[in-house]
C-alpha cells in the first residue's frame, strides 16, 4: 500500500480547522495557544505519560480517551504546564472545557486540553478564556492554520513539527476507493525519554474507524516509534498524544484483521516515526541527531530495549557531540542495558551517507581511520548500527548529542 507524502499537518485531513493566538501565558511577542476543531464528532485514542506525577489536562483527557470515546476539540497552552497544581488544576481544566463548549456549541465532554512548560504555576483562567474567543473567530481549514498552530505550541522547540500522509481506502458505498487524509503536529525538545511519548502529539484523520481500534493501531504503533526516542532521560509530567478520526473521508469503516486496517496502522505509523525523529533530532541544545539500528536480536523487546540504551546514554550523547570515535561507550551502553549477549560475535557499525567503517568486531575494537570516522560523525545524521547475532528481530532508537547549551537552556528555564 501506497503512502504519500502530503504538505500541511492537523489541517490536511478533511473537515479539520486550526487557530491559535498569542495570549501572554508566558510568552511575550509569540503565540502561545493553539485550538483544533473537527466539523463532526471523532473516535479519539490516546496515549499518557507513565510518570505516576500527572498533569491536570492529562487525568482530564485521559478520562474523555477512556469513557467518552468521542471529541470535537482541543485547546493547547505553551508556557505553563499546569501540573503540580492539585484541584485547582482540575478546575482550571472544567472551566476551560465549558467555557470553549459554550463558545463552540460542542460538548464539553468533547473538549480535550493539552498544557506545556514550566511545572508549578497556575494557569490564568482569564487568559485562556481570552484567547479560545480569539481563536474562534480565525478558525481556518487550510494548511496555514495548521502550520501556525504547530508553532504555536512550541516551547523550547527550535522548529516547529508537523507532517502529513494520504493513502486509499474502500469507499463506503463499495465503489473504487477514496483518498484517506492524516497529519499531525507535535512538540518537544526536553524531558524526552522513551516511557509512553515525553511530548505533546496530536493526529488529526479524516479516516471512518471506531475508538477501540483506533486504540489499538495508536498503542501498538508507539511503541515502535514515540517510545524510541531519548533526549535527557526525563520523562514528562504532561505527556500526550492523541489521534482524532472523524470519518468524513468516506471510507468503509476501517474493520479489524483487514487489509484497511494494516493500511491505516502503516500510515499511522509513518506520522508518528515522522514527527518522533523530528523531536530527537531538535533535542535542547543538540546539534546532531543520532540513530541506532539494533538487527539480529532474539525477541523484538531486547532489540528496542538495546537501541534505547544506547541512545539515552549520556557518554555516546557527549562522544557524538565531541565527534571522538570511542566505540567503547557504545559497546558499555549495550552491555548494561540488561539483555544477556555475547559480545563475542555482536558487530558494531558507524554508518554515514557514503561511508561505513567496522568498529567491534570478534570480540575486539576493530582499527579503523580516524580522519574517515571524523567525516562521519561531522555529519548532521549519525547512525550505527549493532548485529546481535541472535535471531531477527529489529529496533530503531534516536536521540542526540549532548551539549553545553543544554545545561544553559535548562539552567534558567524558568525564566
Amino acid at each position: 500500500m501506497k503512502i504519500d507524502i502530503i504538505p500541511g499537518g492537523v489541517t490536511a485531513a478533511a473537515g479539520f480547522k486550526a487557530a491559535c493566538c498569542a495570549a501572554g501565558i508566558k510568552y511575550r511577542g509569540r503565540t502561545d495557544m493553539a485550538m483544533l476543531l473537527s466539523d463532526r464528532s471523532c473516535a479519539v485514542a490516546g496515549t499518557f505519560t507513565s510518570n505516576v506525577v500527572k498533569a491536570a489536562p492529562v487525568v482530564w483527557d485521559r478520562q474523555i480517551v477512556q469513557n467518552v470515546r468521542a471529541a470535537r476539540a482541543v485547546v493547547i497552552n505553551a508556557g505553563i504546564a499546569n501540573a503540580a497544581t492539585g484541584e485547582t488544576g482540575m478546575a482550571m481544566c472544567r472551566q476551560t472545557a465549558d467555557f470553549t463548549a459554550k463558545a463552540l456549541g460542542i460538548p464539553a465532554d468533547q473538549v480535550l486540553l493539552g498544557s506545556t512548560g514550566v511545572i508549578g504555576p497556575n494557569l490564568p483562567l482569564d487568559r485562556i478564556t481570552a484567547g479560545v474567543t480569539m481563536m474562534k473567530q480565525t478558525l481556518s481549514n487550510n494548511l496555514e492554520a495548521g502550520t501556525a498552530a504547530s508553532r504555536a505550541i512550541m516551547t523550547t522547540d527550535t522548529v516547529n513539527k508537523e507532517c502529513a500522509v494520504a493513502f486509499e481506502l474502500p469507499a463506503a458505498n463499495g465503489q473504487g476507493t477514496v483518498k484517506v487524509r492524516m497529519g499531525g503536529m507535535s512538540k518537544g525538545s526536553g524531558m524526552i525519554h522513551p516511557n509512553m511519548c515525553t511530548m505533546l502529539a496530536y493526529i488529526t484523520t479524516d479516516c471512518a474507524i471506531d475508538s477501540a481500534l483506533l486504540q489499538q493501531a495508536v498503542s501498538d504503533v508507539v511503541a515502535d516509534t514515540f517510545n524510541m526516542i531519548s533526549v535527557d532521560g526525563d520523562t514528562s509530567t504532561n505527556d500526550t498524544l492523541l489521534v482524532l478520526a472523524n470519518g468524513a473521508a468516506d471510507n468503509e469503516p476501517v474493520a479489524a484483521g483487514s487489509a484497511a486496517f494494516a493500511a491505516f496502522r502503516e500510515a499511522l505509523f509513518t506520522v508518528c516515526r515522522t514527527l518522533a525523529i523530528l523531536m530527537a533530532g531538535d533535542g535542547e541544545g543538540a546539534t546532531h541527531l543520532m540513530e541506532m539500528k539494533v538487527t539480529g536480536a532474539d525477541t523484538k523487546e531486547h532489540a528496542r530495549t538495546l537501541a534505547r540504551s544506547v541512545v539515552g546514554s549520556s557518554l555516546v550523547k557527549a562522544m557524538i557531540y565531541g565527534k571522538d570515535a570511542n566505540c567503547g561507550r557504545i559497546l558499555c551502553a549495550l552491555g548494561y542495558a540488561g539483555v544477556d549477549f555475547d559480545p563475542a560475535v555482536i558487530e558494531l557499525y558507524l554508518v554515514g551517507k557514503d561511508d561505513t567503517l567496522c568498529f567491534y568486531r570478534n570480540g575486539c575494537v576493530q582499527a579503523f581511520d580516524e580522519d574517515r570516522a571524523l567525516a562521519i560523525l561531522s555529519e548532521k545524521e549519525i547512525r550505527f548500527c549493532c548485529d546481535m547475532k541472535m535471531g531477527s528481530a529489529e529496533a530503531t532508537a534516536w536521540g542526540c548529542d549532548l551539549t553545553y547549551d543544554y545545561v544553559k537552556i535548562n539552567g534558567d528555564y524558568r525564566s
